[in-house]
């Protein structure tokens, strides 16, 4: 299950991704981890953390 932290990071990102004209392919929830997965078509991989902080893959 997801964070809150990492609902709201996901959110914004999102938001932000989709202003930019950056479809969105996948968001998924790596269970080993705990990290939330985003997967752009313009080969952006983001992974946020618990805590809410997120990081280019």
């Amino acid at each position: 299950m997801s964070t809150t932290a990492q609902a709201l990071t996901c959110y914004r990102l999102c938001r932000n991704l989709t202003k930019m004209y950056c479809s969105i392919d996948l968001i998924a929830l790596d269970e080993r981890s705990g990290n939330v997965i985003v997967l752009s078509k313009t080969e952006l991989n983001i992974e946020i953390k618990p805590n809410g902080r997120w990081i280019f893959v």
